[in-house]
């Protein structure tokens, strides 16, 4: 029996073939097992082999492994850091995620993770191997290997597949009590910004601190205006508040641009859009309180009041 058909898939995903697809391809089951006999192929995992001869590769170890997990199986951790390119030690086994609780993957060399938290594991094809996506990698990197999650943050933000923004967003989606790797994602997020990244939660109520304490006009957090979303919106006014800090970083050029477009049309709109940083927030309160106050006195005058010292 001539096994050309085999040849020419598994000659365009790393020497590999399943049995699925050879059956798909016309192999049955009893063809497939005597390829196996005449060491045509040579069985990895449950109903995965690979060409007698091929060379072996990480990336033929990672796509057999996901393939004998089985439906739904995702390489992750690890073994997605080095499809994202971050540099990783040629010891690392091959760790991929199962959502799937019910069914069992037991494979040699292989670290199968049953993770409670299944947001963001739509696969994503890297060299020919479905993997997680860059954020959520630099997540679960964070619960197995916390130390090499700055490096691998570096490494990830300078090859522009990920943004800041698109980090932090990330981490914050997946932020809840027992969920390893935020912890080590936030660390090195505030290392790399060089000051405190606060989740939502932190900065809504650092600013209404802030507001009481200085005698400033109430506050709208999170609202829409003119279709867009902004962090704070002075009550009955057209001023807008933004706290910058990790999203004015490193932003890509889509990003910098949607927020100058934003910017021009509130302004168009009639809105003072006063900037300033979380860093100058909880460093420097006093000039941040004076600038939201002259907006105030000149542009809703009706709602300042009087400072006390």
């Amino acid at each position: 029996m001539k096994f050309d058909h085999i040849d020419g898939f598994a000659s365009t995903h790393h020497g590999l073939i399943s049995r699925p697809r050879a059956e798909a391809l016309g192999v049955s089951t009893s063809s497939w097992y005597r390829a196996i006999a005449a060491q045509v192929i040579e069985p990895i995992h449950p109903n995965v082999a690979r060409l007698r001869g091929s060379p072996e590769t990480f990336e033929q170890r990672a796509l057999a492994a996901v393939w004998g997990a089985g439906r739904g199986a995702v390489s992750s951790h690890r073994t997605s850091a080095s499809l994202w390119n971050v540099s990783r030690p040629a010891s690392d086994p091959i760790d991929l995620i199962l959502p799937a609780r019910t069914r069992e993957a037991r494979l040699d060399g292989v670290v199968v993770h049953r993770p409670v938290d299944l947001m963001d594991l739509r696969p994503i094809i890297r060299r020919k191997i479905p993997t997680t996506n860059p954020m959520r990698m630099l997540l679960d990197l964070g619960a197995v290997d916390q130390d090499a999650v700055f490096d691998a943050l570096i490494e990830v933000l300078a090859s522009k597949v990920a943004s800041p923004a698109s980090v932090r967003r990330t981490m914050m989606r997946h932020a809840k009590k027992g969920r390893h790797g935020v912890g080590p994602l936030r660390l090195a997020l505030e290392r790399w910004l060089g000051e405190e990244l606060p989740p939502d939660s932190a900065l809504e109520a650092k600013m209404a601190e802030f507001i009481t304490r200085h005698q400033l006009p109430a506050v709208t957090f999170h609202a829409v205006v003119m279709g867009y979303e902004v962090d704070f919106l002075i009550s009955g006014t057209h001023i807008v508040l933004e706290c910058d800090g990790w999203g004015t970083h490193g932003l890509d050029r889509d990003q910098f641009e949607f927020d100058r477009v934003r910017n021009g049309e509130l302004t168009a709109a009639g809105y003072i859009v006063v900037h300033f940083t979380w860093r100058q927030l909880t460093t420097d309160p006093e000039s941040v309180a004076v600038r939201i106050l002259e907006n105030v006195q000149r542009w809703a005058p009706g709602l300042a009041r009087p400072r006390r010292r």
